[in-house]
């Protein structure tokens, strides 16, 4: 039986996501005029709308995409586009699907890009590059690999002033901190289903009525345009419901996620010698990231993964690749500590057994992965 801890990376797919992706799986084209095509758009519809009424948006607003990732994409690129602006706001800190669309910005099309630098603890605090205005700003909730939270109502009010756009990755903290999207004022927020135990390949796009990103591809016009394509139906009805479930358990599941994270910590802590603790308040309930100097993170992945504990160094889509996170990087973390990173993401699956277990057998795994990092 394996103890899985990588939630953040994916967690399993709630019941009722999956009962609701079946009932819906035969759903026909929601554009359709005729009645199999308007059956599939009420369904739609009502996903649409419960998704708005969750997270504080108009049903307007909800855009369905495939993944975060295809979210993020549309929102930075999107609203840099629909700018005569060439200033992009961003941090170093950014999930891949962020950071590397602000690349491609500066490097294809152009755009100036100033960076929000991160503390030692992975928080953004110098917010002073939103003084000026720019095409878009954009900034993490909470980071997928130390679990930071980062001030994004600050960030959102600073550019506001400014008049400009924000969009937030919101993909770590659904279901983990309340979300009003029209309270928080951002342009744009992207979120990943499978995060919140949805179905893989569905995302959503919260975007205001103005200003409208512009489209990252071209087609039929769907989701007032922002997003062109035929909208699965099942996994928009899926989504909808495993996000009802998500913030309806919210308030319980994250005092269980923290006394257990909390309890996680302090054992390791006390198990194995010169081990520093990345996740500093405010924080996500559920990430332990770890730092063992001298230790090999890949070691340890492989050394856990032979006992049945799933983990991960960092980002899951920079799983295999060997080399220091780039969050960590700009935390102004060394190499050798760096190396030696380990995430420990806990979920509504987790048990008190399976912290038992990593437990009993993170000190030999650390001991052997200081071996291997040449320690």
């Amino acid at each position: 039986m394996a103890h899985y801890f990588d939630h953040a990376a994916t967690t399993p797919m709630r019941q009722v996501a999956i009962d609701t992706w079946v009932e819906h799986t035969q759903a026909l084209n929601p554009g359709g005029q005729y009645t199999s095509g308007r059956k599939a758009n009420a369904v739609l519809s009502e996903a649409r709308e419960q998704i708005a009424e969750l997270l504080g948006a108009e049903p307007i607003e909800v855009v369905f995409t495939a993944s975060g990732t295809e979210a993020d994409n549309i929102g930075v690129r999107g609203l840099y586009r629909a700018s005569s602006l060439n200033r992009v706001v961003s941090t170093e800190i950014e999930h891949p699907a962020v950071l590397e669309t602000v690349k491609s910005l500066a490097a294809i099309e152009g755009a100036h890009v100033d960076y929000l630098p991160a503390t030692a603890t992975g928080h953004v605090s110098d917010l002073a590059a939103l003084d000026s205005p720019a095409a878009v700003a954009t900034c993490m909730w909470a980071n997928n690999e130390t679990g930071a939270i980062q001030p994004v109502d600050r960030i959102v009010a600073k550019a506001n002033e400014q008049g400009t756009p924000v969009h937030i990755d919101a993909v770590q903290v659904v279901g983990r901190v309340p979300i009003n999207f029209g309270e928080l004022g951002a342009t744009t927020m992207a979120m990943s289903a499978h995060k919140f135990g949805g179905p893989r390949s569905a995302g959503i796009l919260l975007a205001k009525r103005s200003p409208v990103p512009e489209a990252v591809i071209l087609g039929g016009g769907q989701q007032r345009g922002i997003r062109s394509g035929t909208v699965d139906v099942a996994s928009a009805a899926a989504t909808a419901a495993a996000l009802s479930e998500a913030v309806t358990e919210m308030d319980q599941e994250v005092v269980l996620l923290r006394e257990l994270r909390d309890d996680l910590v302090a054992r390791v802590r006390a198990k194995v010698d010169d081990v520093i603790v990345t996740t500093t308040e405010p924080a996500l309930p559920g990430h332990a990231h770890f730092m063992f100097p001298g230790a090999s993170g890949e070691s340890m992945i492989m050394l856990l993964d032979s006992l049945g504990i799933e983990a991960s160094t960092g980002s899951a889509c920079h799983s295999g690749v060997n080399r220091m996170s780039h969050v960590l990087d700009a935390m102004g973390v060394d190499e050798r500590t760096g190396m030696g990173a380990l995430r420990l993401t806990l979920g509504r699956t987790t048990t008190s057994a399976d912290v038992e277990f990593l437990i009993e057998n993170i000190a030999e795994v650390v001991r052997k992965a200081r071996i291997a990092g040449g320690l």
